[in-house]
């Protein structure tokens, strides 16, 4: 019985400290005080005192990383101190992520920059002084390695289908359908499957195009798009970019990143032979 009553004065106390909010036309509510204005433009949200003077910045991302992996998170930024912009985690519910409401909750229930008094000045120069760190789960972190992989080995496919990477013939595809060339992106409905090889012609693997499956030489086998929920959209079909991407992280030996550019010996001009 006095668990039970502890614990109801708990729920009551933290209903009675609660803090209601709501926006209307541009102005932020709080427990029944204006306290600070909103405006925006597309995701980006700029928060400004009653005076109408802009504070500070909330721009909601979404982005593909690699594969069916998506990051979303918010960037923080001061207007009248634009030494750096941060980019921290969600704090709102997800059921209004990227939403105006969802900008106001984050201001007053997750950063604590807007109070009763309006926007905390203090509160804000104190998060860019000690940046929160985002929280990223493993399958994000891991996505965000093999990002970092692959834009180091800056590939690109030429008209003729040849892999390209940083300016250097690494490899070649075949059996490309015939919209190769007008389209980067494998929407034939083909049963032959594309098949890459590196520069000295030896078989790396294939693009399976029944199954969009990618599969090595060695057996190593990868779907290249995965079903997807929520804010991200399915991407049925691959580019062949995509492809040579992925099969030069699953093979290392495909395509190696070259930290240096080796020379040879510099001869001087007049030099005696």
């Amino acid at each position: 019985m006095k668990k039970s009553i502890i614990i109801f004065f708990t729920v009551l106390g933290v209903l009675y400290h609660a803090q209601n909010f709501k926006t209307k036309r541009g102005i932020i509510n709080l427990d029944g005080t204006h306290v600070a204005k909103i405006s925006n433009k597309s995701s980006i949200y700029t928060f400004m005192d009653l005076n109408d003077t802009p504070m500070y910045t909330i721009e909601f991302i979404d982005k593909s990383i690699v594969d069916s992996v998506r990051d979303s998170y918010i960037r923080l930024n001061r207007i009248y101190n634009r030494d750096k912009t941060i980019e921290l985690d969600y704090i709102s519910p997800s059921a209004f992520s990227g939403e105006e409401k969802s900008a106001v909750y984050t201001s007053i229930k997750g950063l604590k920059i807007i109070d009763n008094k309006g926007i905390n000045i203090k509160n804000l120069d104190d998060i860019f002084k000690n940046i929160p760190k985002r929280k990223l789960d493993t399958k994000t972190k891991d996505a965000y390695t093999t990002r970092s992989k692959i834009d180091k080995l800056n590939i690109e496919v030429n008209k003729v289908g040849e892999i390209i990477s940083n300016g250097i013939p690494v490899g070649y595809f075949t059996n490309l359908p015939v919209s190769f060339g007008s389209e980067d992106t494998i929407t034939d409905k083909t049963f032959i499957d594309i098949e890459v090889y590196d520069a000295k012609s030896k078989y790396i693997g294939k693009y399976i195009t029944t199954t969009k499956q990618i599969k090595t030489a060695n057996g190593k086998v990868f779907t290249i798009y995965r079903e997807m929920s929520g804010r991200a959209s399915l991407l049925k079909f691959p580019t062949y970019k995509a492809i040579a991407e992925r099969m030069a992280i699953m093979d290392p030996n495909f395509i190696k990143v070259q930290e240096k550019v080796i020379v040879g010996d510099v001869v001087k001009g007049n030099a005696e032979k």
